[in-house]
């Protein structure tokens, strides 16, 4: 877990790099409604939980730069015994300053009042506008009830700057800290993985693996799924976001399985896929060595100083040269790559930044070029195949068969760490362990 001084370093890197007589204020996500009176489990905003890891509803975080009586102020619902009774525990404006390190809070029902008077005079304010709309709407009223009143005072702030550029180049480098909490997430994922593999066989449900899996992070103390979990057997790996789940596995085909848990507000993101039976048909092991053939060059491509789009074309090169050797592309690599022949198979690109959100934040490209890898990012490595059933385009026994292999990685000065290779992935490894489970 992180502690009260990594957050205030945070907020401290966060202030250096705004300009003086400034503000920046973050709002928590708003609560979902599932239907009528039941919500959705709550998920906080992650730049308000990366800046303090306050994990309530109805909080806004504001930070001054130079105030005296506290840079750091957090707006937030006020004790009430009988809404903890039936919603439970709030930790209360004297909470967040004991538990959460802030240099002072007040109630949330405050913030009409306080917050115009903060934002009075300050020549820029950043806030990223546009991502909870009616936050910005109540922002905005905040500045017209100053500009209203400008003939008898009132100053309104100079300027809005978007606060998400700032940090989110933040968030894109991770603290060892960080990383200490990304490799745990990675290491009970890669466990419910291998749980799903000794488990299945055919007559299942996909269903059955994605219980097998969540209840593996639950019970390791994982806060949920980073995403909803898919599990595609046979043709639905075929579909990239299949999460319907509902189906039979069926002897002689393959399973895809894409799932990682969110541990302490981060995210893991690991995809495998193996034979529900156990064993590696001869056209499943083609595609399967040919997918794990592209996704260790990708992950042997990435490195400091490296453009990030070096692991998409180094997949893309690959998989193309390996889909001619199997007859199902034909025609010169180099031709086949520059028009794009292998997209109806490879449809993707070979992955993406990671942290407290699974598609993390952080610009690949910087002014129109591909930004070079740094040490502390954390990225995914996923290449795949999907050949649909009802692809006539190519032969018969290819048909149905998807593999996508998806590994997390983390960029060092020197090389790369993978931190989700504790669940098999060479496919003898993976026969082996199925094997364990059917004795």
């Amino acid at each position: 877990m992180l502690t009260q001084r990594e957050y205030a370093a945070r907020r401290r890197d966060l202030m250096a790099q705004m300009v003086p007589n400034s503000i920046a204020i973050i709002a928590a996500a708003a609560e979902a409604v599932r239907s009528r009176d039941t919500h959705y489990r709550y998920k906080q905003a992650t730049n308000l939980a990366y800046l303090c890891g306050f994990p309530e509803p109805e909080a806004v975080l504001v930070l001054m730069p130079g105030r005296e009586q506290g840079e750091a102020v957090l707006f937030c619902r006020d004790k009430d015994p009988l809404r903890e009774t039936w919603d439970g525990f709030r930790y209360g404006p004297s909470g967040a300053v004991q538990q959460f390190g802030m240099d002072d809070a007040f109630p949330i029902a405050d913030l009409d009042e306080i917050l115009p008077a903060m934002l009075e005079g300050k020549s820029r304010v950043y806030y990223a506008i546009g991502k909870q709309p009616e936050f910005d709407r109540q922002l905005l009223g905040y500045v017209q009830q100053l500009g209203d009143r400008q003939g008898r005072g009132a100053l309104p702030p100079g300027e809005f700057v978007d606060l998400d550029h700032t940090l989110h180049e933040m968030r894109l480098i991770k603290t060892a800290a960080e990383l200490r909490i990304m490799r745990k997430a990675a290491t009970i994922s890669a466990e419910a993985h291998c749980q799903a593999m000794l488990r299945c066989r055919p007559g299942l449900y996909e269903y059955q693996l994605q219980a097998t899996i969540e209840h593996h992070f639950a019970d390791c103390g994982a806060a949920a799924p980073a995403y909803t979990t898919i599990v595609g057997g046979g043709n639905n790996g075929c579909t990239l976001h299949y999460i319907d789940n509902r189906a039979r596995l069926n002897d002689g085909d393959l399973v895809l399985i894409d799932a990682g848990c969110e541990y302490a507000d981060y995210a893991a993101d690991i995809t495998r896929t193996f034979p529900v039976n156990g064993r590696f048909s001869r056209e499943q092991a083609a595609i399967y060595d040919l997918v794990l053939a592209a996704n260790n060059a990708a992950i042997k491509a990435v490195r400091v100083g490296q453009p990030f789009n070096v692991a998409n074309d180094t997949t893309v090169a690959v998989i193309t040269a390996g889909l001619v050797d199997l007859g199902i592309l034909d025609g010169e690599v180099n031709e086949l790559i520059e028009r794009g022949a292998h997209r109806p198979f490879y449809m993707h690109s070979a992955g993406h930044w990671l942290g407290m959100d699974v598609h993390d934040v952080g610009d690949y490209k910087i002014q129109g070029e591909w930004r070079e890898f740094e040490a502390g990012m954390v990225l995914t490595i996923e290449p795949g195949i999907y050949i649909a059933q009802s692809d006539t385009s190519v032969a018969a026994k290819w048909r149905g068969i998807a593999v996508r292999i998806e590994d997390n990685i983390i960029v060092k000065k020197r090389g790369v760490e993978t931190i989700t290779r504790a669940v098999p992935v060479e496919r003898r490894e993976i026969e082996k362990l199925m094997r364990t489970a059917q004795r």
